[in-house]
């Protein structure tokens, strides 16, 4: 059970929550949200995390890119405390759960699992559970061909803050506005699994591809500086065009979070830049919250 959890990797749920939070409340501060419903997103949101999690570690460990000399911390599978018989099964386990929450979801939302909108929701969420094991998983995972920023940048970003207002407000509501939020927690998103390739090159290196190993480190951190200053200017244009209270601005608060981010990941190399990963991490889901509830506060 102990190694199950590790392998869970739980640390990461705050960056997968960052995103559907920000939609959830963002959809508060408009319309009238249903309270199962929002408990819903967050269930499946949490349970396609751990399932993107636990398909990440097997596909390392059964291509070889795991191994006792990685940089990042060991887990259930590549420290041999599960096998890997027990790992299919545990991720059999959260694909059910996926699918069943999200059903929920929908129903809960719609009041129906048929109907043009329901089965798109529906076919997002087969998407994302598809695009969840694929990432090191299967005959050509996309994670091994420097494609997980895209995935990261789609799944994190757009489908978890649009997707979240979507469902939240029943299907309506949504405004070109969004896309900026929506792109800034995709970019943050990114960051994190930069930071997490940079540590990772040396180990990557031999059967791996990723945008890391392609830029190089030193360029690498530069494009980890531009993905987060390009959030953070989607945060503030945002804000900008939605501007008639002081408390849109809470967010701003995390900011001196990121300047020791980035420091961090222009002083640091290898295992040095593993603390990098939950400080962005928290650092966005902070960032989320922070805006959601100051729009939220507006209304009181």
């Amino acid at each position: 059970m102990k190694a199950a959890i590790k392998s869970m990797r739980l640390r990461t749920l705050p960056l997968s929550m960052a995103g559907v939070l920000l939609g959830i409340l963002l959809a508060v501060a408009d319309y009238k949200v249903d309270f199962w419903a929002a408990v819903l997103i967050v269930l499946t949101t949490i349970c396609l995390q751990i399932l993107s999690n636990l398909s990440n570690e097997l596909g390392d460990v059964l291509r070889g890119t795991d191994t006792a000399e990685r940089e990042g911390p060991g887990y259930g599978l590549n420290t041999g405390e599960m096998t890997v018989g027990q790992m299919k099964v545990l991720i059999g386990v959260f694909v059910g759960l996926c699918m069943v929450f999200g059903a929920l979801m929908t129903w809960r939302a719609f009041g129906t699992l048929w109907g043009l909108t329901p089965i798109l929701v529906l076919m997002l969420g087969a998407a994302a559970i598809a695009g969840a094991m694929k990432y090191t998983l299967g005959r050509n995972p996309y994670g091994y061909r420097a494609k997980g920023d895209i995935y990261v940048f789609l799944f994190f970003g757009l489908v978890a803050v649009l997707g979240a207002y979507f469902v939240c407000t029943q299907g309506i509501g949504l405004t070109w506005k969004l896309l900026l939020p929506a792109t800034g927690i995709g970019c943050f998103s990114v960051g994190v699994l930069n930071v997490n390739n940079i540590r990772d090159m040396k180990t990557d290196a031999a059967n791996r591809v990723t945008v890391a190993i392609k830029l190089g480190e030193h360029r690498a951190k530069i494009y980890q500086t531009v993905l987060i200053c390009l959030g953070w200017c989607c945060m503030i244009a945002f804000t900008l065009l939605n501007w008639p209270d002081w408390r849109h601005w809470l967010w701003v608060a995390t900011l001196p979070l990121y300047i020791v981010h980035l420091r961090g990941v222009w002083t640091r190399t290898g295992r040095a830049l593993d603390p990098m990963l939950p400080l962005l991490v928290m650092s966005t889901f902070a960032l989320s919250l922070l805006m959601g509830l100051g729009f939220c506060m507006f209304l009181l």
